[in-house]
């Protein structure tokens, strides 16, 4: 009985998940009104039936997230403003959650695992840096926050190559790709590939996220 509490959702995840990235390669508004708003909501029933005790702060950070997905659907500056601030308090959450599972005094790995976020940071805003206008310090900031992110999921996996750590640092990394190329379709060069990737990314990324948040809930 527990398995199928796990798996119904899980499906109908996948279910969100085909329709969502169908409808944006169609192009059809209409079912990605009903089939990107479901992807959070399918995943946090994922995470809660699959654990005993959910983590407070990881469903709030897949709020988060949810209310992003929500804005995102929305055209107009206004309406992006808004989904880059949602999914920049969720990042903020993952941060907390993320690295509440590490010891203290890492300040040299904190630093090299760091490098290589920032170095690539760099490189985005500096291809993007001419069509950002007004919009170069919000941006700035939720690049160092989900650079952040990443770090902090890399130094999980420095400390410890478990399974669950090799699922939060990739999905970390992915959802940074995602990121990146959302940026790359706004601000530099529009593109179908990257409509459709972005989705296909942060999909991927979210899964993986909250499958080590299952594993990390059930063993802390």
């Amino acid at each position: 009985m527990q398995k199928l509490k796990i798996i119904l959702p899980t499906v109908l995840f996948l279910i969100a998940a085909i329709a969502d990235v169908s409808a944006v390669i169609v192009e059809n508004e209409t079912i990605r009104l009903v089939s990107k708003p479901m992807l959070i909501t399918l995943l946090a029933l994922v995470y809660l039936v699959s654990v005993s005790k959910p983590n407070f702060w990881f469903v709030l950070g897949l709020f988060f997230c949810f209310l992003g997905d929500v804005f995102l659907l929305f055209n107009g500056t206004n309406f992006f403003m808004l989904g880059l601030a949602a999914f920049l308090l969720g990042h903020v959450v993952y941060i907390k959650v993320a690295s509440s599972f590490l010891p203290s005094h890492l300040t040299f790995k904190i630093v090299t695992s760091a490098l290589p976020f920032v170095f690539f940071l760099v490189l985005l805003l500096y291809i993007i840096q001419n069509n950002l206008g007004e919009l170069l310090f919000p941006v700035v900031v939720y690049g160092v926050t989900i650079s952040s992110f990443g770090t902090v999921a890399l130094l999980n996996y420095r400390e410890e190559k478990s399974i669950e750590n090799t699922w939060l640092f990739i999905g970390a990394l992915t959802f940074i790709v995602s990121d990146s190329l959302l940026a790359l379709n706004k601000f530099y060069e529009p593109s179908r590939i990257f409509e459709i990737s972005i989705m296909i990314t942060y999909i991927v990324a979210q899964f993986l996220i909250c499958k080590a948040m299952i594993v990390k809930t059930n063993t802390h």
